[in-house]
């Protein structure tokens, strides 16, 4: 399964901590990762294999929404920072609703995070 990661600026410590929690999952033979820019060079130093797209305003966001679109993920996390305004907002709607599309479960928060990994779990 290939799980796309993407964090805001604001939540960036959020998704290591999330991913470091829950380590054992990720660090699964069947598990897949692709992140943004920063995000996915984070969780790098972790200690996870992320393969990298661009950051989110220079096209990560699309670039994910286009793997979505070819059936390439299987499911997005996406701590997203809903007190900030984002100057890439048009290519983050893009994706949202490319998920919503395509019916890829997404998750844009932790608690949310946390009930899609449970379901990949026992998938």
């Amino acid at each position: 399964m290939k799980l796309a990661v993407i964090a805001h600026d604001g939540k960036k410590a959020d998704m290591v901590s999330f991913v470091m929690k829950r380590m054992n999952f990720f660090k699964r033979d069947d598990v897949e990762l692709v992140g943004t820019g920063t995000t996915g060079t984070m969780i790098q130093h972790a200690g996870l294999k992320v393969d990298l797209v661009a950051s989110g305003p220079m096209g990560g966001d699309a670039q994910i929404g286009a793997m979505v679109t070819e059936g390439e993920i299987d499911g997005v996390i996406f701590f997203r920072d809903p007190l900030d305004k984002h100057p890439h907002d048009v290519d983050i709607s893009m994706l949202l609703r490319l998920c919503d599309v395509h019916d890829i479960p997404l998750a844009t928060n932790y608690k949310s995070a946390h009930i899609i990994i449970k379901y990949f779990k026992n998938k």
